[in-house]
């Protein structure tokens, strides 16, 4: 790889069904997610979605489109195995599982969420709390 995997979109989703809120900066609580996103939750599996810009522009989606904490360039995210740890800005994250597309997904394009399955983005904890900007480099540690 000749570039360090970097983040190129951020974004929170203040409460369910309501219009994503993409940002610079997110401010990442340990044992919680992203602070002010409705996710964040103790002790959930679920508090960051992460999904690779390559993914989204395989499926001609937008950053940010299908909801999606953090957009990552220049890493297989599907390829990492639970229990990998990714060192962003202050903070760390540790890969969780595979997010399974749900209906949301169909909503955007019919038969989105058949093709998705396995592309859809990871699920992560937070284990380290910190500030996560655009720009950050990722720096992955894989068990």
């Amino acid at each position: 790889m000749d570039t360090m995997p970097t983040i190129v979109f951020l974004q929170k989703v203040p409460k369910r069904k309501e219009p994503p809120a993409p940002a610079e900066a997110l401010t990442l609580v340990a044992g919680l997610g992203v602070e002010g996103d409705h996710h964040a939750r103790a002790g959930s599996s679920r508090q960051v979605l992460l999904m690779s810009e390559e993914n989204g522009d395989a499926f001609g989606l937008a950053p940010g489109e299908v909801r999606e904490n953090i957009v990552t360039r220049g890493i297989d995210l599907q390829a990492l195995p639970a229990g990998t740890r990714l060192e962003i800005g202050g903070a760390a994250l540790e890969i969780t599982k595979d997010c399974e597309p749900c209906v949301f997904i169909e909503r955007i394009r019919p038969g989105l969420r058949d093709r998705m399955v396995g592309r859809r983005g990871m699920l992560a904890r937070v284990l380290q709390s910190g500030l996560i900007r655009v720009g950050d480099e990722i720096v992955l540690k894989i068990p």
